[in-house]
């Protein structure tokens, strides 16, 4: 399986499945003499760990990172750091039960013709959500780096289910009545990175919109991604849209963020601003039309297991740190990353 790695300098490699032994994440590009303490990536992974409320899918990992290579007294070495953590809440009796009905919505079907049959289906396996886990792993490494520049990455849920979330309708509320239904819900998040400098991005193809829309296209569920105004941008005029360059303090910035904080695909030093759409979780009880690939006939399904009623919830860290890891790499590319601003 080809196309697991995410970089060009900070360059991370995601490895594991769903219900394997482990999951887990090698840096390699990663600068030596960085400090970050075993607590702090745990206290990042805690963000994302499952199980936390009646909200979230009732699989109880531990989440406990273990740090394999690339630390040495507390710093980075310039090494390879190789990080994981163990699978240890594993139910797989479902998967093998509908192992030859591919799940609608699910990568069941596309991996089994890809990998000829091969591929691991317990949990979804190497399509599963759980490899997420990894990418926080390195988002951890790739904060530090950021502090470096005074840079932030800071993503929040704007809407689930078609509906925006404010104080007078709770979360909680609308996940209750959806999964009395036996179904499920997506979402819209919203990212912002902020003191991010100028001249971040490499055109034409590695800048920075389109390094960021790849990488945040490889978490599992996620089918759209739009920066600053976005489609919104498609219904107004240009004058309308385009951002006015102004000088305060002797700094240039512009009047309006439409652009999202990239011209040209490359960084203006305006908060980069970006939202994703996530689709509503597939594993449902509600039964529905599927194929049993060995008979070929049509059948029925209703998933059983532990799953969340709503992906974006947890999703968001996960955001945050796709987005940490991209401009890492881009600021150690730029060369920006030990100079002034």
């Amino acid at each position: 399986m080809s196309g697991n790695s995410l970089g060009k300098i900070f360059k991370i490699t995601s490895f594991g499945e769903s219900h394997g032994k482990c999951i887990g994440i090698v840096i390699d590009g990663c600068p030596p003499g960085i400090k970050i303490s075993k607590d702090y990536i745990q206290k990042e992974l805690n963000k994302r760990k499952p199980g936390k409320n009646n909200l979230e899918t009732k699989r109880k990992e531990e989440d406990q990172v273990e740090i394999l290579s690339g630390f040495f007294k507390g710093l980075t070495t310039g090494a390879p750091i190789c990080m994981i953590i163990r699978n240890k809440d594993v139910d797989s009796s479902f998967y093998e039960e509908i192992k030859n009905k591919p799940r609608p919505g699910h990568a069941d079907y596309t991996s089994f013709i890809k990998y000829k049959g091969f591929n691991d289906y317990r949990g979804g396996g190497r399509f599963s959500g759980r490899i997420t886990a990894g990418f926080v792993m390195a988002d951890a490494v790739a904060k530090k780096i950021l502090e470096y520049k005074k840079i932030e990455v800071n993503a929040k849920i704007l809407g689930i289910g078609g509906i925006k979330i404010d104080k007078n309708n709770q979360i909680e509320e609308i996940i209750k009545k959806i999964r009395k239904e036996n179904d499920s819900l997506g979402g819209i998040v919203e990212c912002k990175i902020l003191n991010v400098p100028v001249g971040l991005g490499e055109p034409v193809f590695d800048n920075l919109e389109s390094d960021l829309s790849k990488a945040l296209f490889s978490i599992p569920a996620i089918k759209g991604v739009e920066f600053g105004k976005g489609f919104e941008s498609s219904k107004i005029k240009g004058s309308e849209n385009n951002d006015e360059f102004l000088i305060k303090n002797g700094k240039i910035y512009t009047k309006t963020n439409n652009s999202g904080g990239i011209l040209g695909g490359i960084s203006n030093g305006m908060p980069i601003t970006f939202r994703i759409a996530i689709k509503p979780t597939p594993s449902i009880r509600k039964k529905q039309r599927t194929i049993d690939l060995k008979k070929m006939k049509e059948n029925f399904i209703s998933i059983e297991g532990r799953h969340d009623i709503c992906i974006a919830l947890r999703a968001i860290h996960v955001v945050e740190s796709i987005a940490s890891i991209v401009i890492a790499d881009h600021l150690i590319r730029s060369g920006l990353l030990y100079k002034g601003n």
